[in-house]
């Protein structure tokens, strides 16, 4: 799919038959996904010993097809700051963020079930999930839409981002320091949802100092890939995000926990964006694997 991609009349057939914006670029697919990464890395399996020297990590579709190096960084952060295992994330779970962003509620109903029904979370234990808009969706759309499934409710009050829980399972760790000006996007889900407080102080603990921009990008998912949307995508970003980053000094960490927000800066300014994951996980000196695999061009 990648190398037909990259054939100029074939992506424009393909932007056309999906509605995508013919000013997008197809995102690519990683070479490896984040779970079969971690399965192979931990070999036939986990055994469980005790639920508190585990890990439950959400696979959610952007971190598995798209970005799974930040799977693998939080991985690699996850168990250096815990000493726990991080778990293989069942196979072919999904919050039903796409059916709830285009009010297919239906759709996302069933969706979430399937997901309730793959799931096999240990008793208490909180579930880490990366992309913050699946954890927005994880968190309140899932028990707004599920109200008599009583685990619908008792998942959505176990959803933690990467920074709330290393705050509140490894209060004692102190993550090496970086010193550096940071700039990004705080993602809107953040902002409405989730909150960002833990992130702010995760960010002060690194050294990286300066604020994130607020707002939104302009992608919104699938929004701002949608044709006739463009223009509109563009004009959101250079409200805050664009100017705080071409107005940043040179070695400026650029953060985004948001693929789409990452997706932004990337195809607008040519700037990469990482995840905090990513970023804590260079400060220990990442493994080889931690980059490999990931989505390239």
């Amino acid at each position: 799919l990648n190398a037909l991609a990259r054939v100029r009349p074939l992506a424009a057939l393909a932007k056309r038959l999906a509605g995508i914006a013919p000013e997008r670029a197809i995102p690519v697919l990683a070479t490896e996904t984040y779970s079969r990464w971690l399965r192979a890395r931990q070999g036939r399996g986990t055994r469980v010993l005790s639920t508190d020297r585990v890990v439950h990590l959400w696979a959610d579709t952007f971190t598995e097809h798209l970005s799974p190096q930040v799977g693998r960084a939080a991985v690699r952060v996850l168990e250096e700051a815990t000493g726990r295992t991080v778990l293989p994330p069942p196979r072919g779970a999904c919050c039903g963020l796409t059916y709830v962003s285009t009010g297919q509620l239906d759709a996302a109903r069933r969706v979430m079930r399937d997901a309730l029904d793959r799931l096999d979370l240990l008793p208490g234990l909180p579930l880490v999930v990366l992309e913050p808009s699946c954890a927005a969706t994880l968190r309140t759309d899932l028990p707004e839409l599920l109200p008599d499934d009583p685990r619908a409710a008792e998942l959505a009050s176990s959803v933690r981002t990467f920074a709330q829980y290393l705050e509140e399972y490894a209060p004692d760790w102190t993550p090496p320091r970086l010193d550096r000006p940071a700039a990004g996007q705080t993602h809107c889900h953040q902002h409405a949802v989730l909150g960002d407080a833990a992130e702010r102080r995760l960010r002060e603990r690194l050294g990286l100092t300066g604020d994130l921009s607020g707002g939104c990008c302009g992608l919104a998912g699938n929004f701002g890939f949608e044709k006739g949307h463009w223009e509109v995508s563009v004009a959101c970003a250079e409200e805050r995000l664009l100017p705080a980053v071409r107005e940043a000094e040179p070695g400026t960490e650029l953060l985004a926990d948001g693929f789409s927000c990452r997706t932004q800066l990337d195809q607008l300014a040519g700037r990469r964006a990482r995840h905090l994951a990513e970023v804590v996980a260079e400060a220990l000196g990442d493994g080889d694997d931690v980059q490999r695999g990931r989505a390239r061009p």
